[in-house]
């Protein structure tokens, strides 16, 4: 069981990859970050494993331009992929970028689940609606994590899970919701369950 996180023992960063021939080799199960930029995943990060600096913070959307791997009580990879969609990188850029994560998320045999981060304060983009259906390529489970609840009243956090169900209904998706804050921890337990469901079978 990898349990609720509460007691994140060791995070150690094991390298960060351009490309995809760069990445870890073996078996070690990987759980993946990935949003477009400034949706607040290197916050979330720091939260989720409960580390002030872990993932680096910047007010410059854009920073996280490799795939960095942390791993995790020694058991599993937390993967922060670059965010997407940045609009001051090249156009060349970007397209290197979003090729690098496509063929991540849907190649990568370690890759065991992807918690896809999109603002809970607005809804989805033409970007998250691509990865969206990226993902149904991909053989890991994926979960939608709605970022910066605190930003939002108890009324427009409930209209933001109904807004994004309804919009994922559209798409043909199905998928978990969990609303998190990296300022007060909220969803933390509950991204770490989905965590236990499906890597802690692979770690045993």
């Amino acid at each position: 069981m990898v349990g609720t996180g509460a007691e994140v023992q060791d995070v150690v960063f094991v390298g960060g990859a351009t490309r995809f021939s760069h990445m870890p080799e073996g078996n070690v199960p990987e759980v993946a970050f990935v949003g477009r930029s400034n949706v607040g995943k290197s916050s979330l990060l720091n939260c989720f494993l409960a580390r002030r600096s872990m993932a680096r913070v910047s007010g410059s959307p854009g920073k996280t331009r490799e795939i960095n791997f942390y791993l995790v009580n020694g058991a599993f990879h937390v993967v922060d992929l670059p965010g997407y969609g940045y609009a001051k990188f090249s156009r060349a850029q970007r397209d290197a970028w979003r090729q690098t994560i496509g063929r991540y998320v849907t190649e990568r045999a370690a890759l065991r689940l992807v918690f896809q981060l999109i603002d809970a304060r607005h809804a989805p983009t033409g970007l998250d609606r691509d990865m969206l259906l990226l993902m149904k390529e991909s053989s890991a489970a994926h979960v939608v994590v709605l970022t910066k609840a605190d930003k939002l009243s108890g009324n427009g956090r409930q209209q933001a899970l109904h807004r994004t169900t309804r919009y994922m209904h559209d798409l043909g998706l199905e998928l978990p919701v969990v609303l998190t804050s990296s300022e007060d921890g909220r969803g933390r337990t509950g991204l770490w369950e989905w965590v236990d469901v499906h890597v802690g079978p692979h770690i045993l």
